[in-house]
């Protein structure tokens, strides 16, 4: 009887340690990178216009520009992996992708967690909402329903800093979605009466809409944030090929054009 305590014993060990090795971080994920010259980023595929899905199912967008560009340099072809925006630190830390790359705004909360390329792009955080609710400043939506998106840094303002709009919504609580997809269809049909959203979003989804009349873009005064590029903190490595890579855009001008394909005459810093 022992002896097969004993021996049971060691395989659970076994396979506890083979757990353990299954799950050992990978510190400089380059080699492999390099080697196999495919990178995998994660994004919500639903982002105007950062990354999403355009009526055939091709996936388009700045971002996607802009990482194809940058890797394009090192002889690499990004993968773009559709992902659960709420889970996005989860998927980098399990290694089911290298990078997140959608619009992902640089906070204290995530540098705890996770690596930031330079900064490429500058965006706000609006309210949207429609013309005819008379809703022209954040004060406006008092005893009114916003939705935001989970996770979202619009969500992680509002908590920051609740006295700019959170006290004054219905139940001082906002609704939450998954998507902005999904927020703009409870606008519409107003059951919500704002939405606090990027503005790089708002722009975009007001201008392609049949009737841009029917919206209004109300700015308010959260600071502005900064888009970066996501990555493990130890990945070092590949954090200064993505700066490398963007500096080199920015100098022969493939960061202008993308630039004016996505955004027009609209200043980018």
């Amino acid at each position: 009887m022992k002896k097969r305590i004993i021996a049971l014993l060691v395989l659970v060990l076994a396979v506890v340690s083979a757990a353990g090795c299954a799950r050992t971080v990978v510190k400089n994920s380059w080699p492999r990178i390099q080697q196999t010259k495919k990178v995998v980023i994660g994004l919500d595929d639903s982002f105007v216009p950062m990354g999403f899905r355009q009526k055939d199912g091709t996936l388009s967008g700045y971002d996607i520009d802009l990482a194809k560009a940058v890797f394009k340099l090192y002889g690499i072809t990004p993968s773009f992996q559709t992902i659960d925006w709420s889970m996005k630190e989860t998927e980098l830390r399990n290694q089911t992708i290298d990078l997140i790359w959608n619009g992902y705004t640089v906070t204290p909360e995530r540098a705890k967690q996770v690596g930031f390329s330079k900064a490429y792009l500058l965006n706000h955080q609006v309210l949207v909402t429609k013309a005819n609710a008379n809703i022209k400043s954040f004060a406006d939506m008092k005893g009114k329903t916003l939705g935001v998106q989970t996770s979202s840094s619009g969500a992680a303002d509002l908590d920051g800093e609740p006295k700019k709009l959170k006290n004054l919504i219905a139940k001082q609580t906002p609704v939450l979605y998954d998507t902005f997809d999904d927020a703009f269809l409870d606008l519409n049909a107003g059951r919500i009466q704002g939405i606090l959203i990027d503005q790089v979003y708002a722009d975009y989804y007001v201008k392609h809409q049949s009737d841009p009349s029917a919206y209004r873009v109300v700015a308010g005064d959260f600071p502005p944030e900064d888009f970066a590029v996501g990555l493990r903190q130890t990945d070092t490595t590949l954090q200064t090929k993505i700066n490398d890579g963007l500096k080199v855009l920015a100098k022969n001008g493939t960061l202008e054009k993308i630039n004016e394909k996505w955004f027009g005459e609209k200043s980018v810093d």
